[in-house]
């Protein structure tokens, strides 16, 4: 997931990287298109900046969340851990057995 995350941010930032420079080279071009344009492509760089920042937000509450969770009750936490664990292992191993067959 870390690479995923790692490779989704890169993308972004390259994104946004090239949109300022699109709109750094059209900036001697004159034209209501081109104007228009830029306008709405500024306004689109914004708007990513702060959904991002809001998504980042809510992901750093949620991971609290779970730390404090974890923290006030971690035998429930282990117990609940060992169970999905032990439930895909299961799962896993039937369908590597039916696979074989």
């Amino acid at each position: 997931m870390t690479k995923q995350r790692q490779a989704i941010s890169n993308d972004l930032g390259t994104l946004a990287e090239d949109a300022r420079a699109l709109m750094a080279a059209t900036a001697d071009v004159a034209g209501d298109k081109v104007s228009e344009a830029r306008q709405r492509l500024a306004a689109a760089l914004e708007n990513g900046k702060e959904m991002y920042a809001r998504v980042r937000e809510r992901a750093a509450e949620k991971a609290r969340a779970a730390d404090e969770a974890v923290r006030e009750h971690p035998y429930q936490a282990i117990g609940i851990a060992f169970g999905v664990g032990a439930l895909i292992g299961c799962l896993f191993a039937r369908r590597r057995t039916r696979n074989d067959d």
